[in-house]
C-alpha cells in the first residue's frame, strides 16, 4: 500500500511521463504545479506552457488559452511580476551586482517596464553597497592583500563592468590602495 508522500510522487510522475495531448484542464494542471513549485513571471508561466504544448501537442477542441490562465494566476495572487522583480533585484544586489545587470535579468523574466523601474529604484540605492560586496569578494582594491599590478587591475575593471556597475564607481574600487577607506561621495 502507498503512502500519502508516494501516491502524490505517483501522480506527478504520470503526468509527467504521459503522451496524451493537453486538454484545457491538463494545461491547467501543469501551470498550478509550476506556480506552486517556483517564483515564476507571467512571460516565464506564458512560455512554459507554450513549451509543454509544442511538446506534448494540443487535443482541445478549441485553441488553448493561455492568457486567461496566466491571468487566473495573477488575480489568485500566486503570480506578482513587481514582487517578483524586487526580490529578484534583491539577490543579485546581496551577490554584489550592478544595475545594467540586474536590468538584463528582469528584462530575460519578462518583467514590464513600470515593475522594472520599481526595482531598478531599489538599485540605483543600493549601488554602492552592492558594489563593496563585490569588491570584497573579488579582494579588490581596499580589500586586495598587496597593490595590484596594472594588468590586474584591467582585469579587475572589466570583471566589475560585466557585473553590471558603472566605471566611475568600478574605478574607485580597483584603484584604491589596500586598506583604503573609500566612500561614494570620494
Amino acid at each position: 500500500m502507498a503512502q500519502k508522500g508516494q501516491l502524490r510522487q505517483l501522480g506527478v510522475k504520470a503526468l509527467k511521463r504521459s503522451d496524451k495531448a493537453l486538454d484545457q484542464d491538463r494545461l491547467q494542471s501543469f501551470a498550478l504545479r509550476y506556480v506552486s513549485r517556483y517564483a515564476t513571471t507571467r512571460h516565464k508561466l506564458a512560455a512554459y506552457l507554450q513549451r509543454k504544448i509544442r511538446e506534448k501537442g494540443w487535443s482541445g477542441e478549441k485553441q488553448p488559452d493561455i492568457d486567461a490562465i496566466v491571468e487566473r494566476y495573477v488575480e489568485m495572487g500566486y503570480i506578482d511580476d513587481a514582487l517578483f522583480a524586487k526580490s529578484k533585484a534583491s539577490a543579485l544586489l546581496r551577490k554584489g551586482y550592478g544595475k545594467r545587470r540586474v536590468h538584463q535579468a528582469l528584462q530575460q523574466a519578462g518583467i514590464d517596464k513600470n515593475d522594472r523601474n520599481d526595482a531598478l529604484d531599489l538599485v540605483d540605492d543600493q549601488s554602492w553597497t552592492a558594489a563593496d560586496r563585490f569588491a570584497r569578494r573579488k579582494s579588490a582594491g581596499p580589500y586586495a592583500l598587496e597593490q595590484y599590478d596594472r594588468d590586474k587591475c584591467q582585469k579587475l575593471l572589466q570583471a566589475f563592468m560585466r557585473a553590471g556597475h558603472d566605471f566611475d564607481i568600478a574605478s574607485k574600487f580597483v584603484f584604491a590602495k589596500p586598506g583604503d577607506e573609500i566612500s561614494a561621495d570620494d
